[in-house]
């Protein structure tokens, strides 16, 4: 079909060569021997189907095509779910997920998250076509952890439903975390184990203190997620983690605020590339302005956590990553559900907090990109303005600068709210711009469709494995290592007997297992019993409450706080001598089973971040020479740790505060 020529010219550039286009019902347009997709199905070249075109072209000449009800849909996003798939709700039936569309409304009278009642009934995650043709939504949250197959025909069908409607605007679909090892998986945080390539864990990540390996973990990671057609991450943290019995330091970057920002500044430019392209997964740095100074630990997912104190006048130390983000250029920045005690600023949940998004966020720092809430601060944590309306919440956080609503499905409210207040246009037509500009960068007005038999053999592939087992390895940290005056214990001699258990509590069942691989073929030989064995290997992994177990009770960092039965694991040291290994996903407290005046019978002390028995193997055995270094402070006790300064990184406090240290780390070599 050849095009009639839209109003727009195209500036006189160099011959032009043919982009790809994926579609599935929409017609092809021809000009200049050149095609394009007809999006809005009326026959004509429209600017913004006309990829020739400058992205701030395409926007404007789209943004004046969308109604107002359009663009209060397009500025939220939520959950969208497959066929029986039950995120956020009782599973309906016992079916297997599938690539279909669930066409259930999730309505929730309560908070998810606090359990409290709702203002009104919310609609969390609404049925996929409704959401598209109703609520003209094109952001959307995935949660589900199907296989690689169904995950990428999922969005591809979502995709084919975008394009058939009005304008054909594509999806973004964006997703938490998949590509580590984590012990508190939950919705929101992290998917945990899934079929894509697994890495360590965050604070793993940065152990590594190798750069280079952890770009290529992110560019790794993008192959995957752009093979599947999942194009946007709720990701990474830039937060520090500053107070130790924080519930969400698992997913940070460690304590300092140069190694976050180091570490940040990579895993943006491997998922980005140094521009938003085509190839590129879109990234959300999270959670402006760093959330890790939390009061007593909590969470201001619940109204318990929502105060983030800053005793020690640390606030512009928690900007550095976020400076980071924003020089690499990073996509979106998500503030948290907190609100800031001891500055100048208002003590208003940073989604409502105009002088932190507007005068800090945009002004100093030069951020211009998009600003996303995080989940549910207008309906369910709207702290520091509890009193307004929701309405009067929509218009707060609109005037304080927030683009992207994340939370209900429902665009009624936005709405009501853009209809009573028409003075906000400005600011939502700049949102939408912002947002629409994404989708242009990233290619997905041209293709947004994947091809499915590639993705099923790009995750997970043997190259990627062997790049995350390398890291895996490197994310140890050797922390003590005892002996003779002429040796050390580590690493284990060739033929020594091992028996290696690893402690992991599991609620009702067994929190601990031998390790005793069938056609195990080291240097050293594992055993079934401590009593046949030269050195114990005990790798405790302490779990504390889930974030989203959460119920306002102290929180703590010592081992039988988090799980660990200290009478069995001390009777188990007393038998024959030890290496002790803790998986740390806090600053735990060790004191209970070990101290350097009392190690007991440990000979030596690693540090893990989420990894393989494998690797930690190898490192013992002397297969590889430990280089990790520690991404944060661990205190002495549980009772320093209640001590400390919330804002103020271990490595700050005052002497006698730390058992290891930030940065901490030996090898075997010379």
């Amino acid at each position: 079909m050849t095009a009639c020529k839209s109003d727009v010219k195209v500036k006189e550039l160099a011959p032009v060569k043919q982009v790809e286009l994926g579609f599935r019902s929409v017609n092809v347009l021809t000009e200049d021997e050149l095609d394009f997709k007809d999006l809005n199905k009326d026959g004509v070249l429209n600017p913004y189907e006309d990829w020739r075109l400058s992205v701030e072209q395409r926007s404007a000449d789209l943004l004046s095509r969308m109604s107002l009800e359009e663009k209060a849909g397009f500025m939220l996003i939520s959950t969208t779910r497959l066929e029986n798939d039950w995120s956020f709700s009782r599973p309906q039936n016992n079916e297997p997920i599938t690539s279909g569309f669930n066409e259930v409304d999730q309505v929730n009278e309560t908070n998810i998250f606090t359990r409290k009642p709702l203002p009104y009934p919310t609609i969390s995650a609404a049925g996929t076509t409704k959401d598209v043709t109703e609520f003209h939504k094109r952001h959307f949250i995935l949660r589900a952890n199907p296989s690689v197959e169904i995950l990428a025909e999922y969005t591809n069908n979502l995709q084919e439903l975008c394009e058939a409607h009005t304008h054909g605007i594509p999806a973004i679909i964006t997703s938490n975390p998949r590509n580590h090892i984590a012990i508190d998986a939950s919705i929101g945080l992290t998917v945990g184990k899934t079929p894509f390539t697994q890495w360590p864990g965050e604070l793993g990540l940065a152990a590594m203190r190798d750069f280079e390996l952890t770009r290529e973990f992110a560019d790794i990671s993008r192959t995957e997620w752009l093979s599947v057609g999942l194009r946007k991450g709720y990701m990474y943290m830039a937060d520090l983690a500053t107070d130790p019995r924080w519930q969400r330091v698992e997913g940070t970057f460690g304590e300092d605020a140069d190694l976050a920002a180091r570490m940040i500044r990579e895993v943006v430019l491997g998922f980005q590339g140094d521009s938003l392209n085509a190839t590129s997964v879109a990234l959300t740095t999270k959670h402006f302005p760093g959330g890790g100074a939390t009061e007593g630990g909590q969470d201001p997912h619940f109204d318990w956590g929502k105060r983030e104190v800053f005793e020690a006048d640390m606030f512009q130390n928690n900007l550095i990553p976020f400076k980071a983000a924003i020089e690499a250029g990073t996509s979106s920045i998500m503030p948290y559900y907190s609100y800031p005690v001891h500055t100048p600023f208002p003590e208003v949940g940073y989604a409502f907090n105009k002088e932190v998004l507007q005068d800090v966020l945009r002004k100093e720092l030069g951020y211009e990109g998009i600003i996303n809430s995080d989940t549910g601060p207008i309906e369910m944590m709207p702290w520091g303005v509890e009193s307004l309306s929701i309405t009067e919440r929509y218009k707060m956080a609109l005037e304080a600068g927030v683009n992207l609503f994340s939370g209900t499905a429902d665009p009624s409210k936005l709405i009501e709210t853009l209809k009573a207040n028409p003075d906000l246009i400005k600011q939502v037509d700049h949102s939408v711009s912002l947002l629409l500009n994404e989708k242009f960068r990233l290619g997905l007005f041209e293709n947004p469709y994947v091809d499915v038999d590639n993705a099923v053999k790009v995750v997970g592939n043997d190259l990627f494995a062997e790049q995350a087992a390398l890291a895996m390895r490197k994310s140890i940290v050797l922390l003590r290592n005892q002996g003779g005056e002429n040796e050390k214990s580590l690493p284990l001699k060739e033929k020594t007997k091992v028996y290696f258990e690893t402690y992991i509590p599991v609620r009702d069942g067994k929190n601990s297992n031998v390790y005793l691989p069938e056609g195990y073929e080291g240097s050293v030989e594992l055993v079934s019993d401590p009593s046949k064995a030269d050195m114990v290997l005990l790798w405790l992994v302490p779990k504390g409450k889930s974030l989203f177990e959460s119920d306002g009770s102290s929180l703590h960092v010592n081992l039988s706080e988090n799980g660990i039965d200290n009478d069995y694991v001390n009777s188990l040291i007393a038998k024959k001598p030890t290496i002790l290994a803790v998986n740390f996903t806090n600053p735990w407290a060790i004191d209970e089973i070990y101290s350097d005046s009392r190690p007991n019978n440990i000979k030596a002390v690693l540090a893990t971040f989420g990894t393989t028995p494998e690797a930690l193997l190898d490192i013992v055995a002397g297969e590889f020479s430990p280089t990790g270094k520690m991404p944060f402070t661990t205190p002495v006790s549980d009772e320093m740790a209640s001590k400390q300064k919330s804002d103020l990184p271990g490595s700050m406090e005052e002497e006698g505060y730390a058992l290891f240290h930030f940065d901490e780390g030996l090898t075997y070599k010379e």
